[in-house]
């Protein structure tokens, strides 16, 4: 088979699971995205038949050149993540891929979109996912708009939150839309949709809608979560709690990335049945039950440990529970310098030890004796090598799990505390300058660790600010432009 296909949001969530089956399927693969960096942790330009490619459709200079040669392609990004002003970031993206569109061979485009409501004012993403839609199809390329809603699989954005919701709370406080029903398919049935489109030459527009075997409400939904993981998901609808003041405290209480999550629940008021049988009929297949799906998403979230950003770590495999947040928390401070990538690297290595943490050093005593309080070791200061660090080694009560020379350094956090963490030294070079970066991150255990995540940021973004810029002092050069980062 040598089609080639043009992956446009391959880091996205649908995207990094329909890669790999397009690759397995033997199709010629471009994958894309606004972060090279992701996409090559993923390994896939080590897959002979896929090829990785930075693409900012905001930007779209390289547009003509990735779409060059290209028969189908599937589009797949959206701005939930861009924050207030997703849509129209979103809308930007989606014009400027239609333009590219008009002066390419491409032979068609599968989009998946969302669901739209019969009734009422949709939310600001549902219509953004509908006039994404309308934009692509001004091209004058076939489009085939699958039309989507809550996709059932670990990791996914609706599904996280739901299941953050029962791990969370006794009794689960909601809006009244709790009962409005949707029709949720699993993962696995809406890769199969994907890849089996691409047998198909449409010669016209194409708009279906992707279902699962049932319409069920949201409340059927969180009961059927809380069954499987052994918790009884107890629900009080209250008609004052409206989505739009839900989504102002969703990032107390998810581990899902706050404006993703924020983007989600505005689509959540409204009753998303979906109607598949035009899809199921053009491609037949045997639908997961919600029940089915559930099952198989919680039996495959522990994979989010078992992969290269973990070092596939015994003890970070053997640290990791059900319940633990998917999706990780973080914080960090990211500083340019213009001291050299050896110099700011030569000063990461020796951290811990004797020599402590560069700044602050009684904060991470402080800590140390609180782990000792609850019976913890790390009272136990241990170095191997006062100045060399290799992959393996103990650092006090970290554990060095990945290491980059010269560029990067994981530790696993080793202390006792409800979730897993570890903790990042990033050093970037930038060409006319570097930048240091020191970062955590958290996938905290159920709501007590999401609030020891929220007791201890403030420290956290203190120390980061203190450690980067001492690191950089140590090496004799000057500190330009800083920035704290939290998710």
């Amino acid at each position: 088979m040598d089609k080639t296909v043009l992956v446009v949001g391959a880091s996205g969530y649908i995207g990094s699971h329909l890669v790999p089956e397009l690759a397995s399927a033997g199709y010629k693969v471009r994958a894309t995205g606004r972060n090279l960096k992701l996409l090559e942790k993923r390994g896939w330009q080590d897959i002979e038949n896929v090829s990785v490619h930075y693409l900012d459709l905001n930007e779209a200079d390289n547009l003509a050149e990735l779409l060059d040669g290209v028969d189908s392609v599937f589009f797949l990004v959206h701005g939930m993540n861009h924050g207030h002003d997703f849509i129209d970031i979103e809308l930007e993206a989606a014009h400027n891929f239609s333009d590219a569109l008009k002066a390419s061979a491409v032979e068609r485009v599968i989009y998946l979109g969302a669901l739209q409501p019969s009734d009422g004012e949709p939310s600001d993403h549902l219509q953004a996912r509908k006039a994404t839609g309308d934009i692509l199809r001004d091209s004058g390329k076939p489009i085939t708009e699958l039309r989507a809603g809550i996709i059932v699989g670990p990791g996914s954005a609706a599904f996280e939150v739901m299941r953050d919701f029962v791990y969370h709370f006794p009794l689960l406080i909601t809006p009244k839309w709790v009962y409005s029903k949707s029709s949720p398919i699993a993962l696995r049935n809406l890769l199969y949709y994907l890849l089996q489109l691409l047998n198909f030459k449409p010669t016209k527009h194409q708009i279906m809608d992707v279902a699962g075997p049932e319409n069920i409400t949201y409340a059927q939904q969180l009961k059927t979560i809380g069954e499987h993981i052994g918790k009884k998901a107890r629900i009080l609808a209250v008609p004052f709690l409206t989505p739009k003041f839900a989504a102002r405290w969703l990032h107390l209480v998810t581990s899902v990335p706050t404006n993703i999550a924020r983007a989600l629940i505005g689509g959540l008021g409204h009753d998303l049945q979906a109607n598949g049988n035009a899809l199921q009929s053009l491609i037949p297949q045997r639908l997961l039950s919600y029940d089915e799906s559930v099952e198989e998403s919680l039996g495959h979230e522990n994979e989010v440990v078992r992969s290269d950003i973990w070092g596939f770590d015994p003890d970070a495999l053997a640290r990791w529970q059900p319940g633990f947040g998917y999706y990780p928390k973080q914080a960090g401070y990211r500083l340019k310098t213009d001291a050299t990538a050896e110099q700011l690297w030569r000063q990461v290595q020796l951290v811990g030890g004797k020599e402590g943490y560069f700044y602050a050093n009684y904060l991470w005593r402080i800590r140390e004796w609180m782990d000792f309080a609850i019976g913890g070791d790390a009272l136990k200061r241990y170095r191997r090598d006062p100045e060399q660090l290799e992959l393996g080694d103990k650092i006090d009560s970290w554990k060095v799990i990945n290491i980059v020379p010269n560029q990067f350094l994981s530790l696993l956090f080793g202390m006792k505390a409800p979730g897993l963490g570890r903790l990042e030294f990033t050093i970037e070079d930038k060409g006319d300058h570097r930048e240091i970066d020191i970062r955590a991150w958290w996938h905290p255990a159920g709501f007590s660790g999401l609030l020891y995540w929220f007791a201890m940021m403030p420290a956290h973004l203190f120390i980061f600010r203190g450690m980067t810029h001492a690191l950089v002092e140590r090496c004799q050069a000057k500190a330009q432009e800083g920035k704290t980062e939290t998710v």
